[in-house]
């Protein structure tokens, strides 16, 4: 299940500094958000903010910190107790756009619109991040395809995670540019067996267009 920052946690002046950046994400037409709009709406100081946090890009550091945390120990879970390898790549697809739609702030982070003129080692984070999940759904692809050759069929892991990592991209992208008012999740079941399917069928073709390979014919 998606996460959402201040959930049973004790708080503290730290993480309300990073509920409160969160917050202030959320506005759809939200501008450049400063240290002194954060410390104004937390009523304290920008010298209490940098008690807490060395500058605001460790406070967006902070954000990416947590949104990893619940991202991955979520899928680890997934992939250790879901013995289908698209029931893995079903569940971390819903798992990605439930925490979209259940932290509005946090999508902007991910799509890189919140960091905009910030340090660039955050969207260089970012795009780690990504690749991770890239990376993880390829794996559960692997193991889906490896269920399916056993069926006499197969699939393009690769292929079908790059595809359904961008699926993810420009779903987070509809919904922080819709207001967020566009649901990620829409029609997502649907969606999901059309691309998983179209990659096995491709691969299907493919292996049969090799095993017809035109034979030369000798006069």
């Amino acid at each position: 299940m998606a996460a959402k920052l201040g959930e049973k946690r004790t708080g503290g002046r730290r993480e309300q500094i990073l509920q409160t950046l969160a917050a202030m994400l959320e506005r759809p037409q939200a501008e450049k958000i400063t240290t002194a709009a954060l410390a104004a709406r937390l009523d304290v100081s920008e010298a209490a903010l940098y008690r807490h946090f060395a500058s605001k890009a460790q406070m967006f550091e902070g954000l990416i910190a947590f949104i990893e945390q619940s991202l991955f120990s979520t899928i680890n879970k997934i992939t250790s107790e879901q013995e289908s390898g698209v029931k893995q790549v079903d569940a971390i697809v819903a798992l990605l756009l439930g925490f979209a739609m259940k932290n509005p702030g946090m999508t902007r982070v991910l799509i890189g619109d919140a960091l905009v003129n910030e340090n660039e080692r955050l969207q260089a984070r970012i795009n780690q991040l990504v690749d991770r999940l890239e990376a993880t759904l390829k794996q559960s692809l692997r193991f889906a395809a490896s269920e399916r050759a056993a069926q006499g069929e197969g699939s393009e892991p690769a292929l079908a995670a790059n595809a359904l990592i961008s699926f993810v991209i420009g779903r987070w992208h509809q919904f922080a540019k819709s207001g967020f008012k566009r649901d990620p999740r829409d029609n997502w079941p649907e969606i999901g067996r059309a691309l998983i399917g179209m990659h096995a069928d491709r691969t299907r073709i493919a292996r049969s267009s090799e095993g017809n390979d035109p034979q030369e014919v000798s006069g």
